[in-house]
């Protein structure tokens, strides 16, 4: 199988832009749901670590896994926009960040139904971090589509990433690992 057409693709969401009519002021709509997931640490190594895990998987968890962190996602976005509470928001995500990024570097295989649980319950805490930094003029329909977006294109480098060696992915664990233990010291 030619893996080189969705690698470039999953590349190009890296390199993806947002246009700013009025420089100074944040994106709203779309384009403010899309930036998201890209300006913070915690959630762009989140996100990229589940596409690595999932490749590590294999088989029905390279689409599983990471469908589950963007549909929990999606909920947890809801939840923050309804006014539900979810506690410990912060620590939850820097711990999903050293947690997956562990998993990653020590190649941690487990069952399908297991890996989507562990997405999904992580994904709860960076879709509700997500919903309660929306902008509040803005449509949240057309601010969760971005961060969706943008979250299944991190996914997709990661699997990208994760199609390319072993060693590159388990370095990649290592730093996401590190990346986490600082932020939940932080959090």
């Amino acid at each position: 199988m030619n893996y080189s057409r969705p690698i470039v693709l999953t590349v190009l969401c890296l390199f993806a832009g947002t246009a700013y009519a009025h420089p100074g002021h944040p994106p709203t709509g779309f384009a403010g749901g899309f930036a998201h997931p890209f300006l913070g640490v915690d959630h762009l190594f989140a996100m990229i670590a589940v596409g690595l895990w999932a490749a590590q998987q294999g088989g029905r968890a390279l689409w599983a896994v990471p469908a589950a962190f963007v549909g929990a996602m999606g909920l947890g976005g809801v939840l923050a926009w309804t006014g539900g509470a979810l506690p410990h928001v912060e620590t939850a995500i820097a711990l999903s960040v050293l947690l997956l990024g562990l998993l990653v570097a020590t190649q941690r295989r487990a069952s399908v139904i297991v890996g989507m649980g562990i997405a999904g319950t992580f994904a709860l805490f960076h879709g509700y971090a997500h919903g309660m930094e929306m902008p509040q003029a803005t449509s949240p329909v057309r601010y969760a589509l971005g961060f969706v977006l943008a979250t299944a294109c991190l996914h997709g480098v990661g699997i990208a990433g994760g199609l390319l060696g072993r060693r590159a992915m388990r370095m990649a664990g290592i730093g996401i690992a590190a990346t986490g233990a600082a932020l939940l010291v932080l959090a």
